[in-house]
């Protein structure tokens, strides 16, 4: 009876280290920092040349197609808003600027951007206005081009002073 347990037992322990051997861990290569800081700030510069030379067509470019953006509703954003759903006059949404305080990436895929961006547009009687925010975005590098992207952003008017 004995050999009979310790026969079993023994089948028990080959079995359940046979299925623990096929197991692999594989580790992933490590974030290059620099590169991906130089590509965010790439696909930033781009961003805000677009809006610059009013390629309004081209902003989708960087933002993934499932974009949520809160911006500022109040205060002087009020009637940059209303210029943006009801354009009249001399009205053109001109340039921003955005000064990213913190930039983190937190994987080869995931960073977030805090900072203080300037929007500039003329209104309707052709005066420059300039708008300011703080922002947090969270970029997406989209897997197809390898392009970091906005994937959801919080404005505020709050800058933090």
């Amino acid at each position: 009876m004995k050999s009979f347990v310790t026969l079993i037992l023994l089948a028990l322990l080959i079995s359940c280290d046979q299925q623990h051997e096929k197991t692999e861990v594989k580790e992933k290569d490590p974030v290059d920092l620099e590169k991906e800081l130089a590509s965010i700030e790439e696909t930033r510069s781009n961003f805000e040349k677009a809006i610059a030379e009013k390629r309004y067509a081209d902003l989708g470019n960087y933002s993934t197609q499932d974009l949520i953006s809160l911006t500022p509703v109040c205060g002087e954003w009020e009637e940059y808003k209303n210029m943006i759903e009801n354009p009249v006059g001399s009205f053109s949404y001109d340039s921003i600027k955005m000064q990213p305080k913190e930039t983190i990436v937190v994987s080869d895929s995931i960073a977030y951007d805090f900072g203080i961006s300037s929007s500039y547009y003329t209104n309707s009687e052709g005066e420059p206005v300039e708008i300011k925010a703080s922002f947090l975005a969270i970029l997406k590098k989209d897997s197809r081009d390898g392009v970091w992207k906005l994937h959801r952003e919080v404005a505020t008017t709050n800058l933090g002073k």
